[in-house]
């Protein structure tokens, strides 16, 4: 039996349920339900009494947390006493659209949980940015990751995946893609991006005579302009905040729509750094905190 397992029973009887106990531990609420199914096959007694959704602890519960509350603290006390402090500066690369999701979260996460450890954020394009790896130039960088191939001398970390999507003005009216095509003109992201290739290659699939009518390098200024009803995009929104503020209609591109793939990028040689390992863990937990 893992020690998380009590960790987590604490966490339950003094959060009050399964679900606050599973934010309390970064964990899912089936997970939380998972771990207290296998102690209570462990001890051999039920911990909770279940009604519904509802779970009301036993006085078995509080008798085993309370046993084990003092040696789980001297145990955190011990590993503390030997964590190796983790101190340096991380040259990090993000793309644009990803930042203002993404950077506040992490920056928070290093200053509470790393305080030595500086994070140097550079923005750019996927391409560049994994270059400026490979070269030596960035630590790591959070891009697209490449649709085929690889890149010799570099590890890729999923992060997120962003289905590509029809973004239209908010009072268009459509019954179908091609059909948002063909009333509306095509604002085209960025050829040069992994995002503008394959936006480009769908709406060839569409509509192999659909030509651009503007095209632009920034997320924000086209779902700008969509809402402001001068045409259309077909792009991926990976802050959906954006289209709060510029409200736009937005259209999935079928069962198995094109999916881009964020991914925080390394060197392999660096593939065991503690520095480099402790933002990625950042950027998850900023990710998952984040998260729309």
């Amino acid at each position: 039996m893992k020690l998380e397992a009590f960790e987590t029973l604490g966490a339950v009887l003094s959060e009050g349920s399964f679900a606050a106990a599973a934010a309390a531990m970064n964990l899912t609420p089936s997970a939380v339900s998972m771990q207290m199914k296998h102690l209570e096959q462990y001890l051999g007694q039920p911990l909770f009494r279940r009604a519904g959704l509802r779970v009301q602890p036993t006085a078995m519960a509080h008798q085993v947390i309370a046993a084990m509350r003092e040696g789980l603290q001297q145990i955190d006390v011990l590993r503390r006493r030997n964590t190796v402090v983790v101190e340096g500066t991380i040259r990090l690369g993000l793309i644009e659209s990803i930042q203002p999701m993404l950077l506040p979260g992490t920056m928070r996460v290093l200053r509470d949980t790393h305080p030595r450890l500086l994070l140097r954020p550079q923005r750019g394009r996927s391409a560049g940015l994994t270059a400026d790896v490979k070269a030596g130039v960035l630590d790591a960088a959070v891009a697209a990751q490449p649709e085929k191939g690889r890149v010799a001398g570099l590890i890729w970390y999923p992060l997120l995946k962003r289905e590509l999507v029809l973004i239209a003005p908010p009072d268009a009216k459509a019954a179908t893609v091609y059909e948002y095509l063909r009333h509306y003109d095509w604002i085209r992201y960025d050829r040069q991006t992994t995002t503008g290739a394959m936006g480009a290659r769908y709406v060839r699939e569409v509509m192999a005579e659909k030509r651009s009518a503007l095209e632009l390098d920034s997320v924000t200024a086209i779902v700008a302009m969509v809402s402001a009803g001068l045409g259309v995009s077909v792009l991926q929104v990976v802050d959906p905040r954006v289209c709060e503020q510029y409200p736009v209609k937005t259209i999935r591109l079928g069962a198995s729509p094109p999916t881009l793939q964020l991914s925080v990028v390394t060197r392999k040689d660096d593939a065991d750094s503690r520095l480099l390992l402790a933002v990625r863990e950042a950027l998850s937990l900023a990710l998952k905190t984040t998260r729309p």
